[in-house]
């Protein structure tokens, strides 16, 4: 039995003949653009394209021309119009357009960097942790990500999950009476069309001893229109449900971001947010403090900062460890907790999430800890005999 098909026609249109160099989401410019199965439709996917729509650099064609067989371009009108196509070192456009250091393969790099194949126990499943597992539906995404930890999977634009492949998944997860926590991820769910996405969710709520399930996402980032009050609906009779959204810069967060962000919270949906440490687009404690506190106004909860994993062809979008350290530094004490992400390292290899941070503790010996606070100053809490 076939799977759900995709969520839209992912015939390419001729997008550069049939509309200006600038591109709008405002319907009355281009009727349909609000509509998200309009904005997969006519994503930007070629060459021919985009060269039309924006000044290539150097770096950028040669990209294009040597990715071949590499992930796929794709964006869609919508994350393209937030592109400046003037300035080369846009942090919008550095996360779309390939560039020629994709081709640069460092020697430490990894096909599957987290490890993931080597902990699927079935196809689309990973079970690393004890009592969650990872079930990855799609390999589609709205907008493909230069940085992609699974570059390996997406951008081929298969179908969906089987049915098939799913009840594998299912009787797997079923078994399994530890696992409490799935996480559906892809590519990206939100892909898939409500009722496609609802039969994973629905079926999963079946089994007595899944208490949550979480979708990882980035469709509200670059595909906001997807988030529709079917959508939200849906989501809302499987509580508890929860949102990761996958956030990489303040630019990010537009009207059309907040209002599909608005649409899930009133769904009684928590929203977290992960954001991967890019160089030169987010490497900066004053760009990262800035999306931490515009995403608490959103009403979604900074979750996680990830060191860019060691995915193959990265290499350019990697900072030191220390980086990631120093933004964590000056986040705590100088703004609210809540905007404080946990700083994490995805173990090469499959080593999971370990959490890296500022050392607080100077010391701590035997009814002591010497502790060093935000300003510098120091501190001795004693511990009870």
């Amino acid at each position: 039995m076939a799977g759900p098909s995709i969520s839209a026609d992912s015939s390419r249109s001729n997008l550069a003949r049939t509309l200006r160099p600038e591109i709008y989401t405002d319907p009355k410019s281009h009727p349909g653009s609000g509509d998200w199965k309009w904005q997969i439709k006519n994503r930007i996917t070629s060459f021919e394209e985009i060269r039309k729509l924006i000044r290539l650099t150097p770096e950028e064609k040669e990209g294009f021309k040597k990715s071949k067989g590499r992930l796929a371009m794709a964006i869609t009108p919508y994350f393209f119009s937030l592109i400046d196509r003037v300035d080369p070192n846009c942090p919008i456009r550095k996360q779309a357009i390939p560039r020629i250091e994709e081709l640069t393969v460092s020697k430490e790099e990894m096909v599957d960097p987290c490890g993931e194949d080597s902990h699927s126990p079935v196809p689309g499943l990973v079970h690393r942790y004890p009592d969650r597992v990872l079930l990855m539906v799609t390999d589609s995404c709205a907008m493909y990500c230069r940085y992609c930890t699974r570059n390996r999977l997406v951008g081929v634009e298969e179908p969906p999950m089987s049915i098939e492949r799913f009840e594998e998944a299912f009787k797997y997860i079923r078994s399994k009476r530890s696992v409490r926590d799935v996480l559906i991820s892809g590519g990206d769910p939100l892909m898939l069309k409500t009722e496609h996405l609802e039969y994973y969710v629905k079926r999963l709520r079946s089994i007595s001893h899944v208490d949550i399930i979480r979708i990882g996402t980035r469709v509200p980032v670059t595909l906001p229109m997807r988030v529709d009050h079917e959508l939200a609906a849906m989501l809302k009779r499987y509580h508890p449900m929860f949102v990761s959204i996958h956030f990489s810069h303040p630019r990010e967060i537009t009207p059309e971001v907040k209002r599909a962000c608005a649409m899930l919270a009133d769904s009684g949906i928590p929203l977290g947010s992960q954001t991967v440490l890019l160089k030169g687009i987010n490497d900066r404690p004053a760009i990262m403090k800035k999306l931490m506190l515009e995403l608490l106004k959103i009403r979604v909860r900074p979750y996680y900062l990830y060191q860019c994993d060691l995915a193959v062809g990265t290499a350019h979008f990697r900072t030191p460890v220390s980086v990631g350290i120093n933004i964590i530094e000056k986040l705590g004490g100088h703004t609210t907790g809540y905007a404080v992400p946990t700083f994490v390292i995805d173990a090469p290899g499959g080593g999971g999430k370990i959490p890296v941070g500022p050392a607080h503790t100077i010391v701590h010996e035997k009814g002591k800890v010497v502790l060093r606070n935000y300003e510098g100053k120091v501190f001795e809490y004693i511990e009870p005999s």
